[in-house]
């Protein structure tokens, strides 16, 4: 069978595309990276945010149109929350909750009419339970993963206990759960013997991972700081790079992990506003000076971090002072990157009910003086760089975002602090890690030159 797999939304779908990939890959069924060559598409949906999930059913309509032979496969978190409006989406042939996500590629793989469906209370139709193990995937080579991106992500926990008031994720994907540590490290032992160069460890909110093992008969609970070590010490991954963590979680004894220049000097801490009384009322269980507690430690403890984050404006209630401050202390942050989003009501939330919501023309004006603060941040820490040799992981050849270029001059990837480099060459630099002097800042990141004579650390020849 060909299986054309695509995602929207968060890198948690992002790993959990490329699991299925493995998977299908191991049945024998071949991954295509043009949905018009597939006979089934898997379409991993989003539903963060109202735009969220009208972007999913466009995405669903648009796949139709493209291939109309090809079955449809639903899932994700718009087709958990709204099954019935999923099922009825043009060529949609099955639809599978988060909840049966770990038996995607046997429901997907099997033929349809063999299959014994429930009918759920919401009148949809919902595939009863597949008996039968899946092989244990090897993961694909670099070569193998084609249209997949050179990074390899992986999933170590699932679900989130936050009762944000603004997040529906809780109620689409569940409580925190997490994957034995064993099991992960050995997944990724596994992609560093298929030639990947970078691991980055997804989840809903990566420091939930919390996982009680049994040993000499007593039990201990392992976290985020343990399973880091252990892949930094059992492994021989030359970037480990973490994803959202939990501000409030953050912890020295996995601030003094970074002291193995393998564990990328980045972190994800989710601001989603500056002015206290807001993360109040989202219900964050912090106050904007605590947040900046946190940035001044990591900063202390790992010299040249990059610090990205999210920032929500227009929230329910957001008055023009509470505005005004997130926007101080985001500029005063000076985060590498910030993703500014506007607040958009999601019915199931407790946002959505609140009173006094701000009007789309003021949310617009606001995302756009938010934007100008996380623009100037992200140059101002390329800035930081430029003079500086740093190694890059090239991912693939872009189009020129610089010097006016067209055609497919330029090479791109990034630094282990996260910023975004191209650079001119004829060799092959794809899944290369490779010395770079930044020599000057430019729209998203920087503009590098390889270092004469370097050697390139390449998982082809190295593995």
């Amino acid at each position: 069978m060909k299986v054309y797999l695509q995602t929207l939304g968060c890198k948690l779908n992002e790993s959990e595309l490329e699991a299925w990939a493995r998977d299908f890959a191991a049945r024998g069924d071949e991954v295509v990276d043009d949905p018009r060559l597939a006979e089934t598409i898997v379409l991993n949906t989003c539903t963060v945010t109202a735009q969220a999930a009208r972007k999913s059913r466009n995405l669903a309509r648009h796949l139709a149109r493209t291939n109309a032979d090809a079955q449809i496969v639903l899932t994700g978190c718009f087709a958990t929350m709204s099954p019935a409006q999923a099922q009825t989406l043009p060529n949609v042939a099955l639809v599978v909750p988060n909840a049966d996500k770990d038996k995607l590629v046997q429901l997907a793989g099997a033929r349809w009419r063999d299959l014994d469906f429930q009918i759920a209370a919401n009148g949809c139709r919902v595939p009863e339970a597949v008996s039968g193990e899946l092989p244990h995937p090897q993961p694909l080579s670099y070569e193998e993963r084609g249209a997949l991106r050179t990074r390899a992500f992986v999933k170590i926990e699932d679900g989130c206990n936050m009762s944000c008031a603004y997040c529906i994720i809780p109620l689409a994907r569940g409580r925190a759960r997490s994957r034995p540590q064993n099991e992960i490290v050995d997944e990724i032992q596994q992609l560093v013997d298929a030639g990947y160069q970078e691991a980055i460890l997804t989840g809903v909110q990566i420091s939930d991972y919390r996982l009680e093992e049994r040993e000499k008969g007593r039990g201990r609970l392992r976290g985020l700081c343990d399973l880091v070590a252990a892949i930094l010490t059992e492994t021989q991954l030359p970037r480990l790079r973490l994803t959202s963590i939990a501000p409030w979680d953050l912890d020295e004894a996995l601030l003094d992990l970074f002291s193995d220049s393998r564990l990328c000097r980045h972190l994800h801490l989710s601001l989603q506003s500056g002015s206290s009384t807001v993360l109040r009322r989202m219900r964050r269980p912090y106050t904007a000076e605590q947040f900046a507690a946190a940035v001044a430690m990591t900063r202390a403890k790992i010299p040249d971090v990059a610090i990205t984050t999210d920032v929500i404006v227009g929230f329910p209630g957001e008055a023009d002072v509470e505005f005004e401050e997130s926007l101080e202390f985001v500029e005063r942050m000076q985060f590498a990157r910030a993703h500014v989003f506007s607040y958009s009501a999601r019915q199931g939330t407790v946002a959505a009910t609140l009173p006094l919501h701000v009007d789309d023309l003021t949310k617009e004006a606001r995302q756009k003086a938010m934007q100008r603060v996380a623009d100037d941040s992200l140059r101002r820490f390329a800035e930081k760089f430029v003079g500086r040799t740093l190694n890059v992981l090239y991912e693939a050849q872009t189009p020129s975002p610089v010097e006016g270029g067209s055609g497919w001059g330029l090479w791109s990837g990034y630094t282990d602090n996260y910023i975004r480099v191209v650079t001119r060459s004829t060799d092959d630099l794809s899944n290369r890690i490779v010395p770079t002097r930044l020599v000057e800042a430019v729209q998203d990141g920087a503009r590098g030159e390889l270092i004469p004579n370097s050697e390139f650390r390449t998982a082809k020849s190295a593995f």
